[in-house]
């Protein structure tokens, strides 16, 4: 298995928690060739549900789940673990309002 993770040493502190899928389209080609591929977004425990929802509405993205810690998977295959910060897709609006909260 392949396992290509975007956290710093940090971020696999702050980022614990990992909402994972199967994905169908990358599967059975490029470094997942004649295997499986896995993509997780690593996140920070207050933020797993918006991304976790994120996550779910990619129609590629099978056997969404979450889990806390480290994860790799067995087997054949590419496993890829992006970071979610406060700028990504899942969280931006959300912390825009945080933000505007607190200013108010």
């Amino acid at each position: 298995m392949i396992l290509q993770d975007d956290r710093t040493p940090e971020q696999k502190n702050t980022h614990d928690w990992l909402i994972v899928g199967t994905d169908s389209f990358m599967s059975g080609w490029g470094k997942a060739e004649n295997g499986v591929s896995y993509a997780a977004w690593a996140c920070r425990e207050e933020d797993k549900g918006e991304v976790m929802a994120w996550v779910e509405k990619r129609g590629e993205m099978k056997r969404v789940r979450e889990v806390y810690g480290s994860y790799k998977p067995s087997g054949h295959g590419h496993c890829h673990i992006y970071v979610v910060n406060e700028n990504h897709p899942s969280v931006a609006r959300l912390y825009e309002f945080r933000a505007e909260c607190a200013i108010a």
